[in-house]
């Protein structure tokens, strides 16, 4: 009969070998459980009288020496529990223990990246300012509107651009109120960061490459200031402080036309509410469409950006926005080498914010701030305890 503490080395052995050769992580669990015998503290039961006999004789001497050579050597029971966990295709035990550790935390919450994603998006938006501060001076004087399809049908409704706005407003309204009840909102929200700057980003190349004259004559815009620095950045802290909206105040530049700011936030909300939202709430995202439609459409009826202004932001926030959610979504597409969305000049960027994001962010809710759970326990259960342990 072997030795079961040599069984057990040698099994720990070839199950250590076993893993550094195949890559998984081994986790074993020892149970040590002591001979009935010994837990019963019963003494070797006297031999029977069959034992006396001769034809038992044998057999009854044989028992009995097995019985009290288990005794004396006070052997016990080993049970082994063997777990292996697949680590990926990693060499070595510490990658193993590295990546079972960040399995634990799937979607981990890293506010840190969220703050350079917001960083992100304000240099972007500054950067915009700038640009059509610069492309201000370069707007041509006393230059007719380009031909346009949809004025030539439609004539312009003034106050139809104030509707955008509230539009815009709401629908940015109803995201943020949505975002602070989502349990993994951090992830969520610096995604939107990243988009909304790349698009304004976008924004900036397009609005200083081909600078187009105002669509209408009811556009007044501010006299140029050509060398006044101090002017210009006067007239940049006006428009960031107050959101570059009209209905503010502080839109009085031209030049921003191709493409609409405006349409990039009315499409880019809608599309983050739907997606980070439940599907069976069809009313909810049919308002939030209908919110966004009609804005889209109030820009073109107020006249004040051309139909291809409208247009070209539509298809560049719904590109973006579904480039990049596909290749969050979708694992095996990182590393892939036929996965050529990861050509894009932001590939390293998105790497580097969904470096630890191993699945897709499900639509789950949770209060923003944690509640004490005391806090809905019953009271007659919390005084049955005081009095218990005071009659103690």
């Amino acid at each position: 009969m072997a030795d079961p503490q040599l069984l057990d080395d040698r099994d720990r052995e070839s199950s250590s070998s076993n893993s550094s050769q195949s890559g998984d992580h081994v986790e074993v669990t020892i149970e040590t459980r002591a001979h009935p015998a010994l837990e019963t503290g019963s003494p070797p039961s006297p031999p029977s009288p069959e034992d006396t006999l001769d034809g038992g004789r044998n057999h009854g001497t044989f028992a009995r020496a097995l019985r009290a050579g288990l005794l004396k050597k006070n052997q016990d029971y080993v049970r082994i529990k063997i777990s292996r966990a697949r680590s990926g295709g990693a060499s070595g035990q510490s990658r193993g223990r590295g990546i079972l550790a960040q399995s634990s935390e799937p979607l981990p919450h890293e506010w840190w990246k969220t703050g350079v994603a917001f960083v992100y998006a304000c240099s972007c938006l500054v950067l915009t300012t700038g640009v059509i501060t610069m492309v201000h001076e370069r707007v041509p004087s006393q230059m007719p509107p380009l031909p346009d399809k949809f004025f030539d049908l439609i004539p312009r409704m003034p106050g139809a651009f104030h509707v955008t706005e509230i539009n815009g407003m709401l629908l940015v309204g109803l995201f943020l109120m949505q975002w602070l009840f989502l349990k993994h909102r951090a992830i969520i929200i610096r995604r939107f960061f990243f988009l909304q700057g790349t698009l304004y980003l976008y924004r900036c190349v397009t609005m200083y490459l081909t600078v187009l004259p105002p669509p209408g004559s009811h556009l007044n815009c501010a006299p140029k200031l050509y060398g006044d620095a101090q002017g210009k950045v006067y007239r940049m802290l006006k428009m960031v402080s107050g959101g570059g909206l009209s209905i503010t105040g502080s839109h009085i530049m031209c030049g921003d036309y191709l493409y609409s700011g405006h349409a990039v936030m009315l499409t880019l909300t809608f599309l983050f509410i739907r997606e980070y939202s439940p599907r069976s709430m069809w009313w909810y995202h049919l308002i939030c469409w209908l919110l966004s439609a009609v804005g889209l459409v109030c820009i073109l009826l107020a006249h004040d950006h051309y139909s291809i202004d409208v247009v070209v932001a539509y298809f560049i926030t719904t590109r973006i926005f579904y480039w990049y959610h596909t290749m969050a979504n979708n694992k095996a597409m990182r590393g892939s080498p036929h996965n050529y969305l990861s050509n894009t000049w932001w590939s390293p960027i998105f790497n580097f914010l969904e470096q630890n994001v191993r699945m897709t962010v499900p639509c789950t809710f949770a209060w923003p701030i944690p509640i004490p759970t005391s806090w809905f326990e019953n009271p007659c259960r919390r005084y049955s305890i005081v009095q218990s342990t005071r009659g103690e």
